[in-house]
């Protein structure tokens, strides 16, 4: 009955007040479904293009109404990709690219394939007249705002093209065979990341294969321009590197509750968005936070954002539209619901420094012992033992046993005992030294628990949140959040010895 009464409680403070970080999600595609891209005009934010697997849409009234401007054709007409340069408008699709010279109104195909591979087109950069095309075999290149094309030789020739990022001199590519680094000027790249390193060897396709089997090798990449930094991301999640790929370091995962990634992108004051199969994602504060919240769909495509932070998200159900800036905050009375039941973060904290021997009195009580050390002696002993003694016994007879015969006489045993003291010791003792290095690492590793420790916990709660905030009807989405949570609260067992586990079940028995 407690459990029914909390429960009212939370869905009534959800229906009024929401959770502390929830967005109002607002669907402006008219009922447009499969949308896959989206383009907002930069210098009119009521111009808003989308594309879906048919054509390409177009609204002058921030999505009051909808009007086809572009119908494709084909077995293959999906639109990958929208993209502004200037006022000119680009749609790269499974068709070719288009372009449009007249604020989206009209579109000419300048860019057709050979085969169905090449002219399957998702990836665009431009340059002033210089294009770059990513197509699903080769990149190509125009020199002539695409009046003509040349294909790019060596590994990019016949690789799959997933995603392009401009850095300026140099433009990133995210491909099948990896991530290349490609020099503007003289047109030479080098590969700086292997999308196949990570995957099993039964999972790597044949050498010069285009086919990419359910989104396996999807990647795309980003550019952080302020920071100079590079983000890959694929199924195995997202990567990150400050030397223009020399080295990667994994982006934290926390929080990124679906790999799958569609779209990335870096918005804003160098924050980092994903769209992923199951949701989307914002990374802040070495952590994942999902603002999928009401948003529909089951497919996240594209994101975007306009001038004035309203963030877009195209899904298989429509075209999105939310206020990054407009979140909720419901306080902390309403968090201290989700806390209730949970130890404190303190009581989590002393266990886990206690379950692994790294407290900083253990390191205060080896400083004290230490320096009493100069006032307790070394003790040694010895023994000394002569058997060289040796006596000779004239008896006066040549006939009486025992005369004139060399006789060995009795050992010679000594002993002594020596305490000494080492009195500069109580000044400085090299045992110092030792217990400063052990002091640091101790220092090191008790904060890599600590920070664990509060992430799963933390984790933990905003996930719970999540789970109240699901419709009944999604089953699938609450199972996997529920299983989240299962994970969490082991790995809070693995750093604590089993201590969260014992709290929650002293909490059951004494309900």
């Amino acid at each position: 009955m407690k459990r029914l009464v909390f429960l009212a409680v939370v869905l009534f403070l959800v229906s009024t007040q929401g959770f502390a970080g929830d967005l109002a999600w607002e669907e402006i595609s008219d009922g447009a479904i499969n949308v896959s891209a989206a383009l907002i005009n930069p210098a009119n934010e009521q111009v808003i293009l989308i594309g879906t697997d048919k054509a390409v849409l177009k609204t002058t009234d921030a999505g009051s109404s909808w009007r086809p401007v572009l119908l494709l054709k084909g077995n293959n007409s999906r639109v990958n990709l929208l993209i502004a340069d200037g006022d000119k408008f680009f749609a790269a699709t499974g068709a070719g690219l288009y372009k449009s010279h007249d604020n989206g109104n009209s579109w000419k195909r300048i860019f057709k394939g050979k085969n169905y591979f090449e002219n399957d087109c998702n990836a665009l950069a431009i340059d002033g007249q210089k294009l770059y095309l990513g197509t699903k075999q080769g990149l190509f290149l125009s020199n002539d705002s695409a009046r003509t094309w040349h294909k790019e030789g060596g590994e990019l020739a016949n690789s799959g093209i997933f995603d392009m990022a401009d850095a300026g001199s140099c433009i990133y590519i995210a491909s099948s065979r990896g991530v290349y680094r490609f020099l503007k000027d003289t047109r030479v790249y080098e590969k700086i990341y292997y999308s196949l390193a990570s995957y099993q060897t039964n999972d790597i396709p044949e050498e010069g294969s285009t086919e990419d089997p359910d989104g396996i090798y999807l990647m795309r990449v980003a550019f952080d321009n302020s920071k100079k930094t590079v983000y890959v991301a694929g199924k195995k999640g997202v990567f990150q590197s400050f030397d223009d790929g020399k080295s990667w370091d994994t982006v934290p995962d926390f929080g990124l509750l679906d790999k799958q990634i569609r779209d990335l992108a870096v918005i804003g004051d160098s924050v980092i968005y994903a769209a992923a199969r199951k949701g989307v994602f914002e990374f802040k504060q070495d952590r994942w936070q999902e603002l999928t919240g009401d948003l529909e769909g089951e497919n996240f495509n594209s994101i975007c954002q306009d001038k004035k932070s309203r963030f877009y998200v195209a899904s298989d159900k429509g075209l999105f539209k939310t206020n990054l800036a407009h979140t909720i905050n419901s306080g902390s009375s309403f968090l201290n619901l989700y806390y209730k039941d949970e130890p404190a973060i303190g009581s989590l904290q002393e266990a886990a420094i206690k379950y692994a021997e790294v407290s900083p009195e253990k390191i205060a009580d080896w400083r004290k012992k230490a320096a009493m050390k100069a006032f307790l002696p070394r003790f040694s002993a010895s023994i000394d033992r002569d058997t060289g003694d040796l006596w000779h016994w004239e008896g006066g007879s040549s006939t009486k046993a025992g005369d004139d015969i060399l006789v060995r006489g009795r050992d010679a045993v000594g002993w002594d005992v020596t305490l000494t003291w080492d009195l500069s010791e109580i000044i400085w003792n090299n045992d110092q030294t030792s217990i400063d290095v052990r002091s640091r690492l101790m220092v090191e590793l008790r904060d890599d628990i600590l920070d664990a420790i509060n992430k799963y916990y933390f984790e933990r709660i905003r996930i719970r949140m999540e789970v109240d905030n699901l419709s009944i009807e999604d089953r699938k989405k609450r199972a996997e959040k529920e299983l989240k949570l299962q994970e969490l609260a082991a790995s809070l067992d693995a750093l604590t010895g089993g201590y969260y586990s014992r709290y929650k079940n002293n909490r059951q028995e004494n309900k």
